[in-house]
């Protein structure tokens, strides 16, 4: 692992190639770390939701390009709209984990979300920053940064942004978002209390310009050269604009009722009594100075408008989880109340008759239960949850999944999920001043979810497979009204993953294969998707010291009716006239000097060569070939 720690206070290097300090002073009155023995870079701790523990990771790998995005995961199953900041069509879904409580909806605003999640937490020997940079489209970039530190080894404190502002190709298609979150996490001397928590305050917002009118579409798909400057076509929409904004607070603590150790003074069995409190808030917003009723229809006002939703949660949840070695793994039973609020200040459309009540509220108690095991190479983890009753958000929730690691490269998981919950709330009730935007379903069922999956991971390749029964699939159909499903969506899916290495070049894969077996009118995926990269690596100059990895990689997904884009409602919806489906290349060159890794990419060459017949939902081309620059930098103190 190429990873490297620079400290201002004397070190000693060891055999091992770690560092070896001294117990550091900042002043008489303060300790900012203090270190004995070695550090390494196992010491430099990301701790999940889920207390998964990695490490900040400062190589260059070919997972790296593919997550050096603004999202940061691998999108392999998502296709973007051109502009960074903006949505994503799915080409594939994923049913494995389940909400259990339903959400405000605007799904195509929460691909660039943080859930809580999503919220990592921190351990560090030094403070430690990261940030990262990349060029917008047109004028704007991306910058993330990440600075944290323990003021003591029990104590830890990070501080978190990301902005962006790109204005895009196309004319009315601005990106602006920022994300801030703080994060910490504290236990005492004894470790008999512990808590962490997280603050998160995120705002989205988009113009909207429901993508080019007839007439510039044909422009574009016939390559007219007066048209290459993609701001001079016609888009469908003028002064629009929606917003996402969304502030959170997480609080997790937990004091040890009991607690025994073995000789080796580790913790062997504990009795603990935990609390966990969320408040959330959101709020959307759509924006018009100017009415666009040749493409949502009749309004009932004459001007310009704003329409404004908003939904809260506020979670307690109470637990006692007891672990130990003797009993198989760690037990935990939670009851909670949840009270929820969705909804709008008042009727705001009064030629509409179909809403009775503008606010969807009331309150839930859960109750549920978790286990996590390991046994021998096994390791087991169920999740079980309920809300009882026949309120808006009952439901329930089971999953199961057992591990078997044969050795450090091969496992074999297979996992059972059963999922029962409302449909989202903007399917359950929305308002607008456009007339054929206004419904309230109250006779909406629960969509029920089963999904069964299996996956093997080894040295030649890792390879998931799972099947899919939803009842009472929510959708919104080819007039963008919500609607549930009478025939049961059924949906396999199988993806591979290898990579074959041959000197210094390498064959990176990923194939999904999909089918819907019922439902197709109303579920659609493409049926193959295929991402190839061949790439080269190797050590440059003198003493090494710059790492180069370059490569081509081909994109492909076959044709399919993929979902339109709905700027009001910021959802997809089912169309059946477009088909979509077609093949991209783009080239990097990815160079790592030390801790920072900087990346130059060509994004879809092919469009120099190809047909325009490239896009990333009806009337929306995907981008044209662009040249983006960026870094990530990572320095310790």
């Amino acid at each position: 692992m190429l990873f490297s720690v620079n400290l201002i206070h004397s070190q000693i290097s060891t055999s091992d190639g770690r560092n070896q300090l001294d117990s550091t002073f900042i002043n008489k009155k303060s300790i900012i770390v203090k270190l004995d023995g070695k550090t390494s870079y196992k010491d430099y701790r990301v701790i999940s939701f889920k207390k998964d523990t990695t490490y900040i990771d400062t190589t260059l790998t070919i997972l790296k390009e593919y997550t050096y995005n603004f999202l940061r995961k691998d999108n392999f199953e998502l296709l973007a709209f051109h502009n960074q900041g903006q949505t994503f069509n799915n080409l594939g879904y994923d049913f494995t984990h389940q909400n259990s409580l339903p959400l405000i909806g605007m799904n195509a605003k929460h691909f660039n979300y943080l859930s809580k999640e999503d919220i990592n937490y921190y351990k560090v020997p030094t403070p430690t920053t990261e940030i990262l940079y990349r060029t917008g489209l047109q004028q704007g970039q991306v910058l993330e940064t990440l600075f944290t530190l323990n003021f003591s080894e029990r104590f830890n404190v990070g501080i978190l942004y990301k902005g962006l502002r790109s204005l895009g190709n196309y004319r009315r298609s601005l990106s602006s978002q920022g994300n801030f979150r703080t994060v910490f996490s504290y236990q005492t001397k004894n470790s008999r209390y512990a808590i962490r928590g997280h603050i998160a305050m995120q705002d989205l917002t988009n113009q909207e310009n429901g993508g080019l009118t007839i007439t510039s579409l044909d422009l574009f798909t016939n390559d007219n050269p007066n048209f290459s400057d993609r701001g001079r076509l016609d888009v469908n929409l003028e002064g629009t604009e929606t917003t996402l904004e969304g502030n959170r607070f997480y609080m997790e603590h937990d004091y040890k009722l009991f607690s025994s150790k073995n000789p080796l003074n580790n913790n062997f069995t504990n009795l603990k009594l935990g609390h966990a409190f969320t408040n959330e808030s959101k709020s959307y917003e759509f924006t018009e100075s100017t009415l666009n009723t040749g493409f949502f229809g009749n309004a009932n006002v004459t001007s310009g408008f704003i329409e404004r939703v908003e939904s809260k949660y506020i979670d307690n949840q109470l637990f006692l989880e007891f672990n130990s070695k003797y009993v198989l793994g760690t037990f935990r039973v939670h009851t909670g109340l949840t009270n929820y609020n969705y909804g709008y200040s008042g009727v705001l459309n009064s030629t509409i008759n179909t809403i009775t009540d503008p606010k969807i509220k009331g309150s839930a108690v859960s109750f549920g239960g978790n286990w996590n095991a390991v046994i021998k190479n096994f390791q087991l983890n169920t999740d079980v949850s309920i809300t009882p009753g026949s309120g808006r958000i009952s439901g329930s929730n089971f999953y199961t999944e057992a591990i078997y690691k044969k050795d450090s490269l091969t496992s074999f998981k297979g996992s059972i999920s059963i999922n029962s919950k409302s449909p989202n709330f903007n399917a359950m009730l929305y308002q607008s001043a456009y007339n054929e935007y206004n419904w309230q379903n109250d006779a909406f069922k629960n969509s029920n979810t089963r999904n069964i999956a299996f996956g093997l991971q080894s040295k030649l390749i890792n390879l998931n497979t799972s099947i899919t029964n939803i009842e009472n699939y929510t959708y919104f159909d080819d007039n963008s009204k919500p609607q549930q499903s009478g025939e049961n969506v059924t949906y396999f899916k199988v993806k591979a993953n290898n990579e074959f290495k041959f000197g210094k070049f390498a064959l990176n894969n990923t194939i999904l294969y999909q089918k819907v077996s019922s439902g197709q009118d109303v579920f659609r995926v493409p049926d193959f998707v295929t991402r190839n990269t061949l790439y080269y690596s190797d050590f440059l100059f003198e003493g090494n010291p710059l790492f180069l990895q370059t490569g081509i990689t081909f994109n492909y997904f076959s044709k399919y009716k993929a979902n339109a884009f709905n700027p009001l409602l910021n959802e997809f919806t089912i169309q059946n006239t477009t088909e979509i489906g077609y093949p991209t290349f783009d080239v990097f060159i990815n160079a790592q000097i030390r801790r920072t890794r900087i990346y130059l990419k060509a994004d879809n060459i092919s469009s120099m060569f190809l047909k325009k017949n490239y896009f990333s939902a009806p009337n929306y081309p995907y981008r044209d070939f662009v040249i983006r620059f960026g870094l990530v930098w990572n320095w310790f103190i």
